[in-house]
């Protein structure tokens, strides 16, 4: 740091980042992505580790990636909400569904729970998943 001569006053700020504001602002908001990243990790599959053998924790690293992106990529087919929503939130909003699955007449039929608080999100994801593709 240097050296305050006569009416110098210091910058006061948050950081000590010599980057310009714009910048360090993005990086901020970056590592608050990451850090937000890790927290739903840690709270997930994560929490298994470290398990005290190696090859437990090469196959629980792989697999808690996996589930984190297709959450993720579930979340953001479902609603607005839930492509902001933590991933505990995923998994009870979204994958604990006390649903039945019917096929009739080369048809599928999500048979969800009435006064179900999620049904829009559901039956939006699900139709999503099983709609045939559009035209090119």
């Amino acid at each position: 740091m240097r050296q305050l001569r006569g009416r110098e006053r210091p910058m006061l700020g948050f950081t000590d980042n010599p980057a310009p504001t714009l910048q360090a602002e993005r990086e901020h908001r970056h590592h608050a992505v990451v850090e937000q990243v890790i927290a739903d990790s840690k709270a997930s599959a994560l929490a298994h580790l470290p398990s005290g053998h190696f090859h437990a924790n090469a196959a629980w690293l792989p697999l808690s990636a996996m589930t984190y992106n297709l959450l993720r990529a579930t979340g953001a087919l479902t609603s607005a909400f839930h492509a902001k929503a933590t991933t505990s939130t995923l998994r009870t909003h979204l994958v604990r569904i006390p649903a039945r699955i019917a096929r009739s007449a080369r048809r599928i039929t999500l048979h969800l729970p009435h006064n179900w608080p999620w049904q829009h999100a559901g039956t939006h994801r699900f139709d999503t998943a099983h709609d045939p593709p559009g035209p090119a």
